[in-house]
């Protein structure tokens, strides 16, 4: 561990800050925030940083307040003489929104990689991205590991044959067929028609599940919808089990009901969103150990490449 690293955290990653200080083996840095009455706030760095590398673990998920922390604490850094800053942004919100996908729409995680590097950012590591391109965005190194480096363990204890990859959807075929390759197994995908966002008109299974353990992968899990179907899709298909593997717990509207009345007999997320409450089929992964070996590779100049699986 080096005298000259600090790592700080924003209010709703704070939890998670914590655990990657520890892992990295210091303590989580002091930040206070002062609150306004009409509830804006000022963000203040406890400790001197003159000439350190400063570390800012946040994920911005709504409120938009999280980026906006987030973009503060970057600020004050710099104006605090960090030699360098580097967030650790768990979850990126807004990474939906990486195309023009209709008229007159912003592309906003462009717009956020611009308001990053404005704020005086000189460094991004972040979990499964949304998009793969949107490490494009940046003219700063990006750093974007997966979420595979703290699946495949488990996958591999839970100790089943038979198994076989699936994705929810067309977009996520390329996870599946990486994750298959790895175990030498094969991956089926399911094929959906959304009516309108958050809403599935229909779903088609493109491959064979009988008899097999299926694990369902994703790069997140917003209302459930798209997984919960596609998990009974497989069942009634023949699968003797399914479970999934997905990276971000967005889990907004019904989410959590959907998950208990599923057919799933495991759900894994990682700790880059902090669950709202608790449900029976969900078991969360850590991440803080990936993260806090990412430092120790970034600041002994080391390459980082080996934690990009997949």
């Amino acid at each position: 561990m080096s005298k000259n690293v600090n790592i700080f955290a924003g209010r709703s990653s704070e939890y998670l800050g914590r655990q990657i200080a520890e892992k990295y083996g210091t303590t989580l840095g002091n930040v206070i925030f002062d609150v306004f009455s009409d509830g804006e706030f000022k963000p203040s760095f406890e400790q001197n940083i003159r000439g350190n590398s400063v570390y800012i673990v946040q994920s911005t998920f709504p409120p938009a307040d999280n980026l906006l922390e987030l973009l503060m604490l970057v600020d004050a850094a710099r104006r605090a003489s960090a030699k360098h800053i580097v967030a650790i942004i768990p979850y990126f919100g807004y990474a939906r929104q990486d195309r023009k996908d209709q008229p007159r729409v912003p592309i906003t995680s462009k717009l956020i990689a611009n308001l990053l590097t404005a704020s005086g950012l000189d460094r991004l590591v972040t979990l499964d991205l949304h998009a793969d391109q949107i490490q494009g965005f940046f003219d700063i190194p990006v750093d974007h590991l997966y979420a595979s480096s703290v699946f495949v363990p488990i996958i591999k204890d839970l100790g089943l044959e038979d198994i076989t990859f699936a994705s929810p959807d067309a977009g996520g075929t390329k996870r599946a067929a990486s994750y298959a390759k790895a175990f030498g197994t094969d991956f089926v995908m399911c094929y959906k028609q959304r009516s309108k966002p958050n809403e599935i008109e229909k779903m088609a299974l493109i491959g064979n599940v009988k008899n097999r353990h299926v694990l369902l992968l994703d790069d997140m899990i917003d209302t459930g919808g798209t997984i919960t179907k596609a998990a009974k899709l497989i069942k009634s298909k023949g699968a003797k089990s399914v479970m999934a593997f997905a990276t971000h717990a967005v889990l907004s509207g019904n989410a959590y009901k959907s998950i208990e009345k599923s057919v799933f007999n495991k759900i894994f997320l990682t700790d880059s969103i902090p669950l709202r409450e608790n449900s029976s089929k969900i078991e969360i992964v850590p991440t803080a150990d990936l993260f806090a070996q990412v430092i120790h590779k970034i600041e002994n100049c080391e390459s980082v490449s080996s934690l990009f699986e997949f």
